[in-house]
């Protein structure tokens, strides 16, 4: 154990493709080491493997009592609290189930063709277009937003709004609180709308759900259309831009895959979900344990703040033989990228599937992609709890 508490979060690490140095020199020697937090507030950060795993699905530690007055600063603002990140069973269990129905393998596969229809249009739209062309306004960001707002059954007519929404609840709910008001404002004036007039989207399902099974209340209900508006569409993106920047850096796992694009891209979307380092300090989503917990021989007493480092977790040399290797045919791959336990990502399948749509219909439609800006020139939106490339330039062969 280190002799004295950490500050957290830990030095930056030299490149977006790795983990902090730190964070490694943690795992190996330290792997629950007491830090303390930007507010003073003591906190335990876990970055193996097996560890983060069982903080993930261990209900000894809760997610709900971090968002208490005790529990450490929130990356998420709010909506750490106020969704279904933020909520612990039974109370989780009830509003999942209602949501869940929605992103079933099954409806997931049936949307494949109409996701990729939608790649293709939006593709059309970019080879219009002069280059280079900046992929986050033009694809990255689109694509999920209109695949998620058509599952919501969010208007056409205000789609575009939905990213300036996201990244206000994304944001410091306390450093802006006109604008969540007036995006939660929004989400209650689509919800009265659906009300009226219902449709076959989750928004209508879960109206429905309000006012006829569960009792959702109006709060409930505005809070899990956010979390999904969300969860929905903000990683995706980033994954879609992390994924170009990180397989140009890798060019013999993308001549690989480019080789046997159809049976390859899926190994290579979980690789690539693994290897990808989307969060600023490699946490998110702490948690309070409800009662003493051992991890790796340190006994941590109930009350404790808990950070499971999932980027971490996800280069442990102990779960991946050669963790810092991008391997697009590594198998096994069991990744944590989607987390794990009752918290495990709604949207997984949802996200790999339009992963797959979009690096499938990007490197087939547009011969000799690349990124026409060193890794020195990008620029990454302050304030956000994941690493939201501003824009990406791209050009590719005629």
């Amino acid at each position: 154990m280190t002799e004295a508490p950490l500050p957290f979060p830990l030095a930056a690490p030299p490149t977006i493709y790795h983990p902090s140095p730190q964070l490694i020199g943690l795992q190996e020697k330290c792997p629950v080491a007491p830090v303390v937090m930007s507010d003073g507030s003591p906190a335990w950060l876990v970055s193996r493997y097996a560890d983060v795993k069982r903080i993930l699905t261990d209900n000894r530690f809760s997610r709900a009592a971090a968002g208490g007055a005790d529990g450490p600063p929130q990356e998420l603002g709010a909506l750490e609290t106020e969704s279904l990140i933020g909520m612990d069973p039974p109370e989780h269990t009830r509003l999942r189930r209602l949501v869940a129905r929605t992103f079933t393998a099954r409806r997931v596969e049936e949307l494949r063709p109409w996701v990729a229809g939608l790649v293709d249009q939006l593709i059309d739209r970019m080879t219009r277009l002069p280059r280079p062309v900046d992929l986050v306004e033009h694809f990255s960001t689109p694509l999920p937003v209109e695949v998620i707002s058509e599952l919501l059954g969010i208007p056409e007519a205000d789609r575009h709004k939905c990213k300036t929404w996201s990244d206000t609840m994304m944001g410091d709910w306390r450093q802006d609180p006109e604008g969540t008001r007036d995006a939660l404002d929004s989400f209650a004036r689509l919800i009265d709308a659906r009300r009226a007039d219902p449709g076959d989207d989750l928004i209508s399902a879960l109206i429905q759900a309000s006012d006829a099974e569960d009792k959702l209340t109006e709060h409930e209900l505005v809070s899990l259309c956010v979390g999904v508006l969300i969860g929905g569409h903000e990683t995706t993106t980033n994954q879609i831009n992390m994924a170009l920047l990180t397989l140009f850096r890798h060019p013999d796992q993308l001549d690989r895959l480019l080789a046997d694009l159809d049976g390859g891209i899926g190994p290579a979307v979980e690789e690539l979900t693994r290897f990808i380092q989307l969060g600023e300090t490699g946490v998110m989503l702490p948690r309070i344990t409800t009662e003493e917990v051992e991890l790796s021989g340190v006994t941590l007493p109930a009350g404790s703040a808990v950070l499971p480092a999932f980027v971490a977790a996800n280069r442990d040399p102990a779960a991946y033989p050669d963790p810092d290797r991008l391997d697009l045919t590594r198998s096994p791959n069991p990744h944590l990228g989607f987390g794990a336990g009752v918290h495990h990502c709604l949207g997984a399948q949802l996200a790999r599937m339009e992963l797959q749509e979009a690096l499938r219909g990007l490197f087939t439609r547009l011969p000799g992609l690349r990124i026409t800006v060193a890794d020195s020139e990008l620029r990454f939106k302050q304030g956000l709890a994941v690493r939201c490339v501003e824009a990406l330039p791209v050009t590719w062969k005629v």
